[in-house]
């Protein structure tokens, strides 16, 4: 086969052939130089240690450390030209550092390797996105808390199954998805604590025979300690793993809220109303208002989920230490992580703008033979029946309800004793909506004045 042939194997962009290729498969400056704030941290750190203990001069750890700035600085202002021949931020930053202070440049990579460096960036690039995702479930969680206190007291229906279960309060429904949100942050803040040790010097996977100080590097850092086993320091990358797994359950918690506020902005709901802010009218029909935030929040989500997956299968067969697998660890978290803190923001937003609509509350709540167990139950507290024969007389009266085309209260007291002539009219009080959910003080339940009692508790958590 000539070389000619040859090369139009390789197609348009990569005429030129194999080097082409490999060039294209191994560089990853294109998305890696989101990390240029952590290498950079990472490199000063390693400097100062390196002149601490003796290794550099502190004439070229203080020149090193001045240059990376500048190099910061060059790209923070976008006057920094990446180059793809370089591969990765790592060595884009040393060549230019190079080129900025001459010889000194070569002693920064002294003690480490590309192995530890790129763990400990990508780690303190993670632990930066979880700080964010904690400050974003915090603004989401305190916009639920308002409109918890605005309806505390507004009863709706609860639902099972999509249909009618119970009555319950609106404070009670948004103080539920602040306990969701609340799991999330604890696994959050866990994930952080756990994943809080410096993989730098580590080296390529040994450790190093210079005198090095990792507890400095550590603590310049702002982690915990050292990583214990420099094999598994270079290997790890458990950390982003758990943050995507820690994301892929908060985005979970997000799509079933923003289900929800598609199905209660719906015309056959009307439980809220969207604001203009987070909706969009349809292009033909004038009187629509679409819930787009929520529907594209409720998608965004699968790539959460998939970034959590792909990293899954990158990391399941690979031996210790490193391999070149491991570079293919950043862009899905990336991904993801913008994805999620996207998804915070919109739906604090929809949270903080939306308005429940009371009186539909009020009124679907009462249908559906809503308060049927509070009826049974009255039927256990007042005439002493056991739990299943109540169950039975109020299943025949629901029936009797569903035939005359009413709901219970509006059934007689001659049509109840008809069923079980122990009825009296104080059955009549724990039918209504408003004393069912009243009636609810079990620790966590709908109750308005246990509703608030869970608000208060939220807002001692979290100042």
């Amino acid at each position: 086969m000539s070389d000619k042939s040859s090369n139009q194997m390789w197609g348009g962009r990569f005429a030129a052939g194999p080097d082409a290729i490999m060039e294209a498969i191994n560089a990853s400056i294109g998305y890696d130089q989101r990390m240029a704030a952590q290498d950079i941290a990472g490199s000063r750190a390693h400097a100062a240690m390196l002149a601490a203990t003796g290794i550099i001069t502190d004439n070229d750890a203080q020149v090193i450390r001045e240059g990376l700035l500048t190099v910061l600085s060059e790209i923070q202002g976008g006057t920094f030209e990446f180059s793809t021949a370089l591969e990765d931020i790592h060595m884009n930053v040393e060549a230019r550092l190079k080129e900025i202070i001459g010889e000194p440049a070569g002693r920064l990579h002294t003690a480490r390797s590309r192995n530890d460096q790129v763990a400990t960036d990508f780690k303190l690039w993670v632990r930066d996105q979880i700080d964010a995702a904690i400050e974003g479930i915090e603004a989401l969680i305190k916009s639920l808390i308002g409109q918890a206190e605005a309806g505390a007291d507004w009863v709706m229906p609860g639902f099972t199954h999509l249909q009618t279960a119970q009555p319950v309060t609106w404070g009670h429904h948004m103080m539920a998805y602040v306990e969701m949100f609340g799991r999330d942050l604890s696994r959050f803040r866990d994930a952080r604590a756990r994943m809080n040790e410096s993989p730098l010097g580590s080296a390529a996977l040994a450790g190093t025979s210079f005198p090095i100080d990792r507890e400095m590097t550590a603590q310049a850092l702002g982690f915990d300690r050292p990583t214990a086993n420099s094999l598994d320091a270079v290997a790890d990358r458990d950390f982003a793993l758990e943050f995507l797994s820690c994301a892929s359950i908060t985005a979970m918690h997000l799509s079933r809220f923003a289900e929800e506020l598609v199905i209660w902005s719906s015309a056959q709901f009307r439980f809220v109303t969207m604001s203009d802010k987070w909706s969009t009218g349809s292009s033909i029909m004038p009187q629509k208002r679409n819930p787009d935030a929520a529907e594209l929040l409720r998608a965004k989500i699968g790539r959460i989920f998939g970034a959590n997956v792909a990293l899954m299968t990158v990391m399941k067969g690979l031996p210790l230490a490193y391999s070149k697998d491991m570079q293919e660890d950043k862009e899905q978290v990336f991904d993801a992580a913008d994805n999620l803190m996207l998804a915070l923001a919109a739906m604090t937003g929809m949270v903080s703008d939306m308005t429940g609509n009371r009186e539909n509350l009020a009124a679907a709540a009462g249908s559906g033979f809503s308060t049927a167990t509070d009826l049974a139950d009255w039927l256990v507290r007042e005439l002493n029946l056991p739990f299943r024969d109540a169950h039975h007389v109020t299943g025949s009266l629901v029936a009797m309800a569903e035939s005359k085309g009413c709901d219970l209260p509006e059934l007689t007291l001659e049509d109840m004793q008809s069923v079980h002539t122990a009825i009296t009219r104080a059955v009549f009080d724990v039918l209504g909506v408003d004393n069912s959910v009243a009636s609810r003080m079990s620790y966590g339940g709908t109750a308005p004045a246990q509703v608030r009692a869970q608000i208060a508790r939220w807002k001692d958590l979290l100042t």
